[in-house]
């Protein structure tokens, strides 16, 4: 195998500071429950609960990745799909709840969409958050995303790694004829199922039928058959003596899975990416995909025969081409650096916390205003309380429970005032914090019944000191509770 020292450690520094600190999960739960109080003030939303889906559900969300949410009219029993007129109406009455109680930003509704979303942005975490209504297909994804986690831990370390990079290159965007984030996923899936020895499965030996198919009847009786299929079968590959196991490094499997993309526009000319078998299919064989109407075909392996790269354009479809040729020119160069590196993996704003010599960790805002750090004192007496609220998990289906039975009451956070320093005043106070690492206090904070004046930012204290692979099955959800939902 090729020697990739300066790729693995610049890869390993990049996951260090996009990877989600604890907070990171404390803002998204917040957000939920905050939507979730305006919600249920709402008359034709009664009954109806507030679930995180997508990619913090599955694990494969970064330090600014947006946040899906779906509204629940089913609240947990028959599981029913409102039609699209009155999807396109709640949204409409939540949007204007929404605009009226504030808080939220660039308020949109995508009514004409495949799926109608309420797009916003949160104030003033920055957060770019969708919500759908009933989209439990999208929910029973998202899980099985994060089972996959279990078979290979390198499955989410590639994805974070993959979804940076293409918002490096401008090609994670479906607004502008690019690639959505859940096409990335699969592609990374496809390739662990490609490369040699193989690392996954075709998906079909984890689940043999259409899921969306099965997702009928009470919902909690659904999603636990879909749920004991999978994880039976997934213990059944782990277990199989006769397999080759795949020990390519990280930057192995990065630099093989940017070649084999480098000519996806002329491939995709013919062949379609199919996850559930596990291999390239010539489309025009294939009669559930003709007929053949769009550049680019991903088959949605939970949700046959749909196409997850529809939105992808003939001109951006050889962008994206050209964004994996030049990515694989500068990883197997003789002459690459540190550097050269950075700026073909990743964005600018990244670079700051690696070039100082040392892996710091940005704050929210989506990458802007990166030079303001919280007081120390926050990230010492708020985890406490945080650590009590959202333990660790084994399965995302605990981390939506907290929404189809919410609290009466929204924990607070403390407030508290952010302030402005230079680069080298956050190194210096980085270095204090991580001198102190090992003691955090333990008195539990007092919150305010007021809503909170600003976020409070990551601060480096909570990065675990040594993080590893058996990391990536780590969730941060309420109290344990005795229902099977």
């Amino acid at each position: 195998m090729a020697s990739y020292g300066v790729v693995e450690s610049t890869l390993k520094e990049i996951l260090e500071v996009i990877k989600p600190l604890r907070d990171d999960w404390f803002t998204r739960f917040r957000v939920i429950e905050e939507l979730s109080v305006v919600v249920q003030s709402l008359q034709n939303f009664r009954g109806a609960t507030v679930e995180p889906f997508g990619s913090f559900v599955s694990n494969l969300f970064t330090r600014w990745g947006d946040l899906d949410i779906s509204i629940e009219l089913t609240n947990g029993s028959h599981i029913s799909s409102a039609g699209k007129k009155q999807q396109k109406s709640l949204l409409e009455e939540l949007h204007k709840a929404l605009r009226q109680r504030g808080g939220w930003r660039k308020l949109q509704l995508v009514a004409h969409a495949r799926v109608p979303l309420l797009k916003f942005v949160t104030n003033p975490q920055g957060i770019s958050c969708d919500i759908s209504i009933d989209n439990i297909a999208g929910q029973i994804k998202s899980k099985f995303l994060f089972w996959i986690n279990e078979i290979d831990a390198r499955f989410r370390d590639m994805v974070l790694l993959v979804k940076e990079w293409a918002k490096a290159h401008d090609i994670n965007d479906p607004r502008t004829g690019t690639l959505n984030s859940y096409s990335l996923s699969l592609l990374v899936i496809f390739h662990f199922q490609t490369c040699v020895p193989a690392i996954l499965p075709p998906l079909k030996y984890l689940y043999p039928g259409n899921i969306v198919d099965d997702l009928t009847g009470l919902r909690v009786d659904a999603e636990r058959h879909i749920e004991e299929v999978c994880r039976a079968n997934i213990a059944k590959f782990k277990s199989d003596k006769s397999r080759t196991f795949n020990r390519s490094s990280l930057s192995e499997l990065f630099v093989s899975f940017i070649a084999k993309f480098c000519d996806i526009n002329l491939k995709a000319q013919e062949l379609g990416i199919c996850p559930f078998n596990g291999q390239w299919e010539d489309i025009n064989s294939n009669t559930r995909w003709l007929p053949k109407n769009k550049p680019l075909f991903i088959e949605d392996p939970f949700e046959q025969p749909e196409n997850t790269a529809r939105t992808v354009r003939l001109k951006k479809l050889t962008e994206i081409s050209e964004a994996f040729k030049t990515t694989h020119r500068t990883l197997v160069a003789g002459n690459q650096t540190r550097n050269s590196l950075l700026s073909a993996l990743a964005r600018p704003h990244i670079y700051p916390f690696i070039i100082s010599g040392s892996v710091s960790y940005p704050s929210y805002n989506d990458g802007r205003n990166l030079a303001t750090h919280p007081q120390a004192h926050w990230a010492g007496n708020a985890l406490p309380q945080m650590q009590h609220q959202y333990q660790a998990v084994n399965s995302p289906s605990q981390v939506q429970h907290q929404y189809r039975h919410p609290r009466r009451s929204t924990p607070k956070v403390r407030q508290f005032q952010n302030k402005k320093e230079s680069s080298s005043q956050v190194q210096s106070q980085h270095q204090k914090i991580q001198n102190s690492r090992s003691s955090y206090p333990q008195a539990q904070p007092q919150f305010p019944n007021s809503r909170p004046e600003s976020h409070p930012i990551s601060s480096p204290a909570q990065r675990p000191a040594n993080p590893h692979h058996g990391q990536a099955q780590m969730m941060w959800r309420p109290k344990a509770s005795k229902s099977n939902s």
